[in-house]
């Protein structure tokens, strides 16, 4: 029977999940490419809608903010970026699980693997431990994000939308133009386009990641 390896589950327990079951929790950290059974995309599913629940409670307990402006933190807090990014500060490459293929293409250090495992670790935690335990976790490793300037700012996507408005030109036409590497490494190449003014390309380990970005450079070429 697999089982946690001892240092993963004192690294799990020092973040403050509380571990019983041992192989939901390896669950959660085991990628599709080794072949076994279970992996984490069904914990990964569960895990994305606690995490957005609780950075939802967060800031409209902690925030004065409109609507608008709690749904820009919110998708920005929860993004893939922000998962991949509080997965590294915790540690996460050092325990994931992966073949050796997928291990060789520097899927340890995946946006995508990584965000998916963070969100992962969150829905094992709310299965074994519920709700209010994962919730605190979430603000233990979230803190440095929330109180810091993500979300923050307006949005590339929105600021380009208003820009187009206000000088009177079609809204921002987006297409993929090329997608590379495997599944767990995906870079996609996005541009975007306004009539009658240019456009721009970008690529990110994600379609919503590469339209961002292309919205910002196009911003600082043309805006």
């Amino acid at each position: 029977m697999r089982t946690l390896e001892p240092e993963t589950k004192l690294w799990l327990e020092g973040l403050g999940f509380h571990v019983t079951d041992e192989l939901l929790w390896l669950e959660a950290l085991t990628h599709g490419s080794t072949g076994h059974e279970r992996d984490y995309e069904r914990l990964e599913f569960l895990g994305d809608r606690v995490l957005g629940l609780s950075i939802a409670e967060w800031l409209y307990h902690n925030s004065k903010g409109a609507e608008g402006e709690l749904a820009q933190r919110l998708n920005a807090l929860v993004s893939r970026q922000s998962c991949a990014r509080c997965a590294r500060q915790i540690g996460v490459p050092e325990h994931v699980r992966l073949g050796k293929q997928a291990r060789d293409d520097g899927a340890a250090d995946s946006d995508n693997v990584l965000g998916d495992i963070m969100e992962a670790l969150l829905g094992a935690s709310f299965i074994q431990n519920g709700f209010d335990a994962t919730r605190d976790v979430v603000r233990q490793i979230w803190k440095d994000t929330v109180e810091g300037h993500v979300g923050r700012s307006k949005h590339p996507k929105s600021a380009l939308q208003e820009w187009a408005a206000g000088n009177q030109r079609r809204p921002p036409q987006y297409e993929i133009i090329g997608r590379t590497g495997p599944d767990h490494a995906a870079r996609f190449t996005v541009r975007v386009t306004v009539k009658n003014v240019g456009e721009v390309d970008a690529t990110a380990a994600s379609k919503q990641d590469a339209e961002t970005e292309a919205a910002r450079l196009f911003m600082e070429k043309f805006g």
